[in-house]
């Protein structure tokens, strides 16, 4: 067995990894894809999706967003018209907010790479109050 192998295997004894990640991994180890002839073919995500449904002061509140992928990719190649000076007064601003990014390193094939990613980001949360989803389709 590869020590990259057994280190797989570990992280999924540990519970750090789930058994779908290990397999992700084993698999792209192997040099074959993740998917099996079971697996529908993935498409990359067009849309992150957010949707809060909240009960403010026993009003009843929705927010359904739907932000296009595309609109991301466009931010990020006109971020590479914004002067170097503003960046940096962009990036201290983040900074001051507790954000410590540099956004002159975001180029168009790290968001690529990060979109490619995204297929199985999802975040739940209930609280009794709010319930929010943030995910992408």
């Amino acid at each position: 067995m590869s020590e990259d192998r057994k280190r797989i295997l570990d992280l999924l004894a540990q519970g750090k990894i789930t058994a779908d990640e290990a397999e992700r991994l084993i698999s792209a180890l192997a040099g074959g894809g993740a998917s099996t002839q079971s697996d529908p073919p993935r498409r990359a995500p067009k849309y992150l999706r957010v949707i809060v449904n909240a009960n403010d002061d026993g009003r009843p509140a929705k927010v359904n967003i739907r932000v296009p992928m595309q609109l991301l990719r466009a931010g990020v190649r006109l971020g590479g018209l914004i002067p170097h000076q503003a960046r940096e007064q962009v990036n201290e601003a983040l900074r001051d907010q507790g954000i410590d990014i540099d956004i002159s390193k975001i180029k168009p094939e790290n968001l690529e790479e990060l979109i490619e990613q995204l297929h199985d980001f999802s975040v739940d949360v209930d609280d009794g109050n709010a319930n929010v989803r943030v995910f992408c389709e």
